[in-house]
Order: structure tokens, then sequence, then C-alpha cells
């Protein structure tokens, strides 16, 4: 049965914590806990550029998050989406819940009027890569960081 996607709530944090740390735990990497509160009021504040969707299934739990990040860009004249995180539970991969949550944020992102909606993945990947493959155009750049 297909999930249904909807923008995050206050109700869905205790549920939306697991799965937040689950995909920093794919990346290895860890936050404190006063990040984590930061980011949740981020995603219901309604003046932030931030967007929260959950992936919900028949039973109402939640199984698959996105969070989406508007931002101006010197190439385009509207707004450009940036899909920060994507995770779905392992359970429910293969499922089409990831795809929904992709679908979401486009329609999300083209209702804010966004020129562009991207994303960006590990090399290593290769799950997530294949749905992305098939979803999207790879534009083929790759990351750079400097620590600040």
């Amino acid at each position: 049965m297909p999930v249904t996607v909807r923008p995050l709530e206050p109700s869905d944090r205790p549920a939306w914590g697991p799965l937040f740390e689950a995909y920093l735990r794919f990346y290895e990497t860890v936050l404190p806990k006063e990040q984590y509160d930061l980011t949740w009021n981020r995603l219901l504040d309604p003046e932030e550029p931030m967007h929260g969707l959950g992936a919900f299934d028949e039973n109402g739990r939640l199984v698959g998050i996105a969070h989406a990040v508007f931002h101006r860009s010197c190439w385009l004249p509207d707004w450009t989406c940036y899909l920060q995180d994507l995770y779905v539970e392992l359970s429910q991969r293969g499922k089409g819940t990831g795809e929904a949550l992709i679908d979401a944020v486009a329609e999300l992102a083209r209702k804010n009027k966004a020129g562009r909606l991207y994303w960006l993945t590990h090399e290593s990947n290769a799950t997530a890569r294949r749905l992305y493959d098939r979803v999207a155009q790879n534009a083929g750049f790759i990351q750079y960081r400097k620590p600040l």
C-alpha cells in the first residue's frame, strides 16, 4: 500500500528524531541534542525557508523524512530548492517511499516557485543512487568543503 506524504507536525517529533538520527548515523555524523531541537524548530517555523515532510505507512507510522531548504541563486530568477536530507526506514526501502518523498518535495518546490530542485548523496550510496538515477539527472558536480 502506498505511503501518505505530508508536512511534519509538532506531534511527529518523537518519531522524527530516530529517523533523523539514523540518517546521520548512515553518514557517520553525530550532532549535539541542541542541533536536533534547532533543526526541528526550523522545520516547523513558517518564517524559516526550511520544510520537513514525512512519509507515513498505512498504520500512520512515520517511515521516511525529507528536509528541504529554499535559497536564492545567482543563476536563476526564482528560488532554488535543496533537498538536504532524505531518509527511509530500512523496512520501507524499495516500496516507493523515497520516490514519494522526492515527488512531494518537487511539488513543494513548484508551489513555492522554485526554478530548480537538487540534492547530493555520497558516491558510495549505491542504493539511493539507483533511485536518483531513475527520477533525476546527475549533474556531474563534485562537492568540496573547507573547514571554517
